[in-house]
């Protein structure tokens, strides 16, 4: 893959040593997020009424923070809940409560490695 992506950056006037930030292609709320798709954390609201601001407080201290890789691992019983998710290094079991809370957004390097699958 690391091929391909140079050389569409040569193709495209970029030199292959060339960072460009990795841009959002797609948001969705964490509980919507395909099982096994990459994602980083883009933001964290309430929008669940089960859940306060210090339920944020917590998500944020577990590791949920912007920029932070994410990835649903399973779902509970005919997909629901407790979703099993890899936030960083560390998984944690979420209800959706928690998860539709959770902003997540599909960068173009995870994007680009579904598509090749």
């Amino acid at each position: 893959m690391r091929h391909t992506l140079i050389c569409m950056r040569s193709r495209a006037g970029i030199p292959p040593h060339a960072h460009p930030p990795i841009l959002p292609i797609c948001s969705m709320l964490l509980s919507e997020l395909p099982t096994g798709a990459l994602a980083h954390v883009a933001q964290l609201q309430t929008r669940s009424a089960d859940l306060d601001e210090a339920a944020l407080q917590r998500l944020a201290e577990l590791g949920f923070l912007p920029g932070e890789p994410v990835q649903v691992v399973q779902r509970g019983p005919g997909g629901r809940e407790p979703l099993a998710v890899m936030v960083g290094d560390a998984l944690f079991a979420l209800r959706l409560a928690e998860a539709v809370c959770i902003e997540v957004a599909l960068d173009g390097a995870a994007k680009l490695a579904e598509g090749q699958a």
